[in-house]
């Protein structure tokens, strides 16, 4: 798709869970965490209600995140035109 992604923040290399960003710039901000579906396989569920909220919603959230747990990773994908899609199932919370 030719999007660029960026690790913003690197947490632990053994231990620290993910964080999605991904930013639409002018259209808001999405952001996922990785979860286990009910069934046991991998997913991703929205960490911000309504879909994409706006910038600084995003990094509020994950900013009080880090505060819980100082080894987490955020990546940021720019995804201007909608294209990024996950491969893993979104859980709605």
């Amino acid at each position: 798709m030719g999007l660029m992604a960026t690790v913003a923040r690197s947490g632990d290399a053994d231990a620290g869970a993910i964080i999605l960003k991904i930013n639409h710039f002018r259209d808001g901000c999405e952001v996922y965490t990785p979860v286990t579906a009910p069934d046991g396989s991998p997913a991703w569920m929205r960490a911000l209600p309504d879909g994409a909220s706006s910038e600084a919603d995003a990094d509020r959230y994950i900013s009080r995140q880090i505060q819980y747990d100082s080894d987490i990773w955020v990546v940021e994908v720019e995804d201007p035109k909608g294209q990024f899609t996950l491969d893993e199932r979104v859980i709605d919370a």
